[in-house]
């Protein structure tokens, strides 16, 4: 397992993340996600830490909570020191009945990250990420009331969830200006299937120095190499809850030539998909969502596969996104700048 630095902070997590959306649902959304228990949990999460993951994901929304409370219950049953291992939670989904019991609010983020805290049975949260936006608060009531937990110690980094380009630039000026906690991550839906990320999004985090996370790095399971152009399915998360959306035909010749490739590897179709990931330099770290230890583990095997250039640029080819303005006229314009720069460093 590797380890790598999230955004501009000191904090080194590792390139393979447990995401815990599987955790504790029951007959609702969630339930066709995961109904993981807390014995088969424990087993998730001491099989993650023994492959050398020190990276877990959650948010207090995933099962009204229960995520959380089974995720900090693991980790009491497991004994983990608390500082082997880095958690990231999220707020901003809807937690009770009321108006105010949503959104990014200063009051719902502060009622919020005392409720996770409690679930989780912590003292502090490692990364806390807004899991959305919300149009109706302020960006600044919002940055204020995080830099607030940060100066109490209940959060020690702050991450985004699910932003647009503009609206994070936004915000990361204005939490310079006021010299508010930073902004060190973001956290997104990236595939070989859906890389709309890479118009806006990727340039815009490698010039900001943000850390990425990825969410869905199977595309709700279609890059698991049990889905057909014919129509022929197995069984899997996509039957019932078909999300995220994607292009399927594009996401098909990406099957097709993952198959391909994990065959000369001797690998699986879904460690190609996230193998891709890691190759890719925008990427910090690829959430893995499991129901069973034995997906977990081929997940896991991902970090050993590595993608020769032929195999990454056919890859690139075959999944490519059409070509959109303002991106064309801008790559045409900048060609020459472009080319000097790269003549710099030869």
């Amino acid at each position: 397992m590797r380890y790598r630095r999230l955004g501009q902070s000191g904090l080194f997590v590792s390139e393979l993340c447990l995401g815990t959306m599987t955790f504790g649902g029951t007959d609702d959304m969630w339930g066709q996600i995961g109904q993981l228990r807390q014995e088969e949990a424990d087993a998730l999460l001491r099989t993650a830490l023994d492959a050398g993951i020190n990276f877990i994901d959650t948010a207090n929304v995933y099962a009204g909570g229960r995520s959380e409370q089974i995720l900090g219950q693991s980790l009491r049953n497991l004994a983990i020191p608390r500082e082997d291992v880095v958690i990231a939670t999220k707020v901003h989904g809807q937690m009770g009945q009321g108006p105010n019991a949503r959104g990014l609010s200063r009051g719902h983020i502060l009622d919020q990250v005392k409720a996770s805290l409690q679930r989780m049975q912590l003292d502090h949260i490692d990364l806390y990420q807004l899991h959305g936006v919300d149009p109706a608060t302020p960006v600044t009531e919002t940055l204020e009331a995080l830099d607030s937990l940060v100066r109490q110690g209940l959060v020690r980094y702050v991450g985004l969830s699910n932003w647009a380009a503009w609206q994070i630039v936004k915000a990361v000026g204005i939490a310079e200006a006021r010299k508010l906690a930073p902004i060190v991550s973001l956290q997104a839906y990236y595939t070989l299937a859906g890389r709309d990320l890479e118009r806006e999004l990727v340039p815009m985090m490698l010039e900001e120095g943000l850390g990425l996370m990825v969410w869905s790095p199977l595309a709700g399971g279609f890059l698991s190499g049990k889905f057909d152009r014919d129509g022929k399915t197995a069984e899997g998360r996509r039957v019932a809850f078909d999300f995220p959306p994607i292009d399927k035909e594009r996401a098909y010749d990406a099957v097709d030539l993952m198959r391909k490739i994990a065959t000369e590897k001797g690998c699986s179709v879904p460690q190609v998909a996230i193998a891709w990931l890691l190759h890719q330099k925008v990427v910090t770290s690829v959430i893995l969502g499991a129901k069973r230890v034995d997906q977990l583990e081929d997940n896991l095997g991902a970090a050993e596969v590595v993608l020769s250039g032929e195999e990454l640029a056919a890859l690139d080819t075959a999944t490519a996104l059409p070509a959109e303005y303002p991106g064309w006229m801008i790559g045409m314009q900048s060609e020459g700048r472009a080319r000097q720069l790269e003549e710099q460093h030869r």
